[in-house]
């Protein structure tokens, strides 16, 4: 087994363009070709400034919009499957390509020379004031203060590299403890815990394929399993289990302002794609797993949390249900989206939520639609129609 390794380095790397390809997430790879064509900034010259900058991807490109009116600011071209994330700035996202991670200054409309290249780009994780890349293809993770993208170059980093390479994910607490994920690539187990020094101070290896990561009030975090969740709190790790012998929870939802954890609820291990009505409250103080049904299914990009803690997850029956997480009632519906079902392939469009402060940005590809609508109220606050349907969807995001 590789030792763990901590380097703290600035790197200077040319620009590539990217285009998406074999990609590891949330569900799955990709086997898209890739292109050599430099990305492309299509609509206007040199464009002003967005404040509260969304991104959303395309077939072949970003929009980014005005985070208040919708209003399309600029069209990149990227060709090929892209996936997008906040920084964990007020200018950036994180966008993952077949090279590896880039990052795109959204609020001026440009890529950096910022990149983290390494195969299978996977999950971007923001806590803390820190922000921690996994590179499945290498089993790299790279950790970065936001605040150090302002000038454009690549930040300083501290990087561990796992012992094998697989779909994992990583998180920095704020005493510099690292939680990162175990495994390779034909099976996932836990997950340890480096210290600041990036000595080993934990361990545990009762999480079948682990999977996504949430924090919660208190910074617990809780990582998925196959059978339940595994908190670590405390300097150690506890499960909670399942009420099902077999019960993925693969992504999950947290809030500083929640001790409870969102996650999905699948129990159907033979199933192609299983579309679940229940989702999971998982309570960090009691290791207790509390389930609700919605009488819907959803999608890995249902999930989110609101301002106030509040559990977010949109159905395929178009609503948009904000839950009280202490009790699992649904408090307010919110007609988001017509009817919709989840396509096979992961890597197509479907509706998908995006929370910032009190806004919930909802997609609509089937009418090539972007929504906005105002959390405390109810009410929709604009839309926007698109040239082309949009797939993923974030946004910048300062502060933690």
């Amino acid at each position: 087994m590789n030792k763990p390794t901590r380097a703290r380095t600035l790197t200077a790397t040319a620009l590539v363009l990217a285009a998406a390809t074999a990609l590891t997430a949330c569900g799955g790879g990709s086997d898209d070709a890739s292109s050599d064509a430099e990305p492309k900034q299509t609509t206007g010259s040199r464009a002003a400034a967005v404040d509260d900058p969304l991104v959303a991807t395309y077939d072949g490109g970003l929009y980014v919009l005005d985070g208040k009116t919708l209003k399309l600011a600029r069209t990149i071209e990227l060709p090929g499957f892209n996936r997008v994330n906040p920084a964990g700035d007020e200018d950036h996202v994180v966008v993952s390509t077949d090279s590896g991670f880039r990052v795109f200054d959204a609020a001026r409309q440009t890529f950096t020379n910022a990149e983290f290249k390494g195969a299978k780009p996977g999950h971007v994780v923001r806590h803390a004031g820190r922000t921690a890349l996994f590179t499945d293809g290498t089993g790299e993770v790279n950790v970065f203060d936001p605040a150090d993208l302002g000038d454009g170059a690549e930040p300083q980093t501290r990087t561990y590299t796992s012992a094998e390479p697989h779909h994992g994910v990583a998180i920095e607490l704020a005493d510099g403890e690292l939680v990162t994920t175990l495994g390779t690539e034909e099976k996932r187990t836990g997950a340890l815990v480096l210290d600041k020094n990036d000595k080993e101070i934990a361990r545990a290896e009762n999480c079948p394929g682990v999977h996504g990561e949430a924090a919660a009030e208190g910074e617990v975090v809780g990582l998925g399993c196959e059978d339940g969740v595994l908190l670590y709190k405390d300097g150690g790790f506890t499960k909670v289990d399942a009420p099902d012998d077999y019960a993925r929870t693969g992504n999950q939802a947290g809030s500083d302002a929640s001790p409870i954890l969102l996650g999905d609820y699948k129990t159907d291990p033979d199933a192609e794609l299983e579309r679940p009505t229940r989702i999971a409250l998982i309570d960090t103080r009691t290791a207790r797993m509390k389930l609700v049904d919605l009488g819907t299914s959803y999608s890995f990009r249902s999930l989110a949390r609101g301002p106030h803690g509040e559990a977010l997850v949109l159905g395929t029956n178009g609503v948009l249900h904000v839950v009280d997480p202490e009790t699992g009632k649904v408090e307010k519906k919110i007609d988001a989206v017509g009817d919709w079902t989840e396509p096979l392939d992961w890597q197509q469009p479907r509706p998908t939520l995006f929370v910032r402060d009190h806004t919930a940005y909802v997609s609509e590809p089937g009418k090539r639609q972007l929504h906005a609508f105002d959390l405390d109220s109810g009410e929709k606050v604009t839309s926007v129609t698109l040239p082309k349907s949009t797939n993923e969807l974030s946004g910048t995001i300062a502060g933690h």
